[in-house]
C-alpha cells in the first residue's frame, strides 16, 4: 500500500474500482478523515487539503487535533517473556522500557530475513576433488571412504 505524508500525518492511497476513484483516509488517529480524487495525480493534493481541513475544523470547534504516535503503547506478551525481559534488564542495569526500545530499533533498522536451519547428512563412498596446479592444469584426486 502506498502511504501519503504531510504535516506529521500519514494517509492511505487506494484505488476504488467500483466507483472509479482514488481514495484514502488518515492513519493512526481515531477521528475519521477521508479524501478522494478522480485521478492518482490529484490524490496527494486532496490528502493535504483533508489534513488542513481537519486541523482547521479542530481549531474552529476548540478541539485539540489528534496527533499520531504519542510515543506510548501497550504491548501484550507472555508472562514468561515479560519475566525474562525484566531479568535481562536488571542484569544489564537498564529499564524494561530501554529493552523494548532497543528491540524495536533492531527490528525496524535491520533487514528482515527468514532463517531456516537445515541439517544435511551426506554419506559418501568416494570423494573426488579438483585443484588447480601452478601450471594452471586441473589435478583430480579421488579418496575412498573407509
Amino acid at each position: 500500500m502506498d502511504i501519503l505524508k504531510y504535516k506529521d500525518y500519514e494517509g492511505t492511497a487506494e484505488l476504488d474500482m467500483t466507483r472509479r476513484v482514488c481514495r484514502g483516509k488518515l492513519l493512526f488517529i481515531d477521528d475519521v478523515v477521508t479524501y478522494e480524487a478522480d485521478h492518482p495525480d490529484k490524490l496527494q493534493a486532496e490528502f493535504e487539503a483533508a489534513v488542513d481541513d481537519y486541523l482547521q475544523t479542530c481549531e474552529t470547534v476548540g478541539k485539540e487535533p489528534q496527533r499520531p504516535f504519542r510515543g506510548m503503547f501497550n504491548v501484550r506478551i507472555s508472562p514468561a517473556l515479560h519475566r525474562a525481559a525484566s531479568l535481562r534488564a536488571i542484569e544489564d542495569d537498564v529499564s524494561l522500557n530501554d529493552v523494548v526500545v532497543q528491540a524495536l530499533k533492531a527490528y525496524v533498522n535491520t533487514l528482515s530475513v527468514v532463517r531456516h536451519t537445515v541439517q544435511v547428512t551426506l554419506v559418501a563412498k568416494e570423494l573426488t576433488t579438483r585443484t588447480t596446479t601452478t601450471t594452471g592444469m586441473p589435478q583430480w584426486e579421488t579418496r575412498y571412504a573407509h
